[in-house]
């Protein structure tokens, strides 16, 4: 089935209208203190980027982007962004902005070779942010003080959203675990990287599973990540690869781990080549974003995004994603959720 309905489930707001001020409630409060941890500048946003520029986010390197042609433009190809992972960093480098210092912004995408299920649309809204570094800050130490800091204004937001619905109790733990991805598979050698991350966050609620898009012992990445943004192949204090990872939290609703942001120090002009190479895409050397970068032309930096549908239905206590965004679904879907008394937006 595309839809789990967890036994006994409810809307815990009761209706549509009490839903809506959930969402703005949730996003106002966590944007603001995103912000403030962070030191972050609200910009805008494209919604689409020319083809070719290198600049357009490529996931895993095999969903299609939604591409049309411009006409003023001689019907030169653009893309509909998938994320903005590297239009942030052309940003910081363009508005000169200090170090410490970064941006976000809304993102709104379109992923059509998303399966739609209980947390994936083909519609995909996410807070966008970026910071710039020093070459110093290129560690794991600060890898975690950063990630502390974002759990801490989600946990700061959940405590608000417990003061305006007292029936949405808080359920993230104090402190956050953190984890290699390698240790994960030597802790659970016989499970998927799905399962291994339902193991440890059930155990520890909030987790952040560091080193993803390098190959582990086993031969396979926990999970893919493009070459040309997150740093997945330096090694660090640990003796593990990568400088990135996933925070993931316990979902009391779906009983199980639910992804809420993807980050990373991103990649530097070493890592670059290496990753490339690792993923036999050099030809990027010659696309505009990749040269700039190679060059030294573009700070370091380290960002992510944070799934802004994801983090509502959290707070909110919501088993479908639809229950908080507008977006398109199957027929079966639509029909297992009305079956099931589920409004979908």
């Amino acid at each position: 089935m595309s839809v789990l309905i967890p036994k006994g489930y409810r809307n815990i707001l009761e209706n549509v209208e009490n839903t809506q001020k959930g969402i703005k409630l949730v996003k106002d409060m966590f944007q603001s203190n995103l912000s403030a941890q962070l030191v972050l500048l609200r910009v805008t946003a494209p919604v689409m980027v020319l083809k070719g520029t290198g600049i357009n986010d490529d996931l895993n390197g095999v969903e299609r982007p939604v591409t049309f042609p411009v006409k003023d433009l001689n019907e030169a190809p653009a893309e509909v962004v998938q994320s903005l992972a590297k239009w942030k960093r052309v940003k910081l480098s363009e508005m000169k902005m200090n170090h410490n210092r970064g941006i976000y912004t809304d993102m709104n995408a379109i992923r059509p070779d998303e399966v739609m299920d209980n947390i994936h649309s083909i519609y995909v809204d996410q807070w966008d942010w970026e910071k710039v570094i020093s070459k110093e800050d290129r560690n794991l130490s600060f890898l975690r003080s950063t990630v502390r800091r974002i759990y801490e204004a989600i946990r700061v937001t959940e405590n608000r959203i417990y003061v305006e619905y007292p029936q949405i109790v808080p359920s993230l733990p104090e402190d956050l675990f953190f984890i290699h991805a390698q240790e994960l598979l030597e802790m659970y050698p016989g499970l998927t990287p799905k399962e291994r991350e339902n193991e440890v966050t059930k155990k520890h609620k909030a987790v952040f599973v560091i080193g993803i898009g390098h190959d582990l012992t086993d031969g396979n990445p926990h999970d893919g990540r493009a070459a040309d943004y997150d740093d997945w192949s330096t090694k660090n204090e640990d003796g593990y690869y990568g400088l990135n990872g996933d925070l993931l939290l316990w979902n009391p609703v779906l009983q199980s781990s639910f992804e809420i942001s993807s980050m990373g120090i991103r990649v530097d002009e070493s890592a670059m080549e290496k990753q490339l190479k690792i993923r036999n895409q050099e030809w990027k050397k010659e696309l505009m974003f990749h040269k700039e970068l190679l060059a030294g032309n573009l700070p370091y930096t380290i960002g992510g995004g944070i799934g802004q549908s994801r983090l509502c239905m959290f707070l909110l206590r919501k088993c479908h994603i639809g229950e908080i965004q507008c977006s398109i679904w199957t027929d079966e879907i639509i029909n297992e959720c009305k079956k099931a008394g589920i409004e979908l937006m």
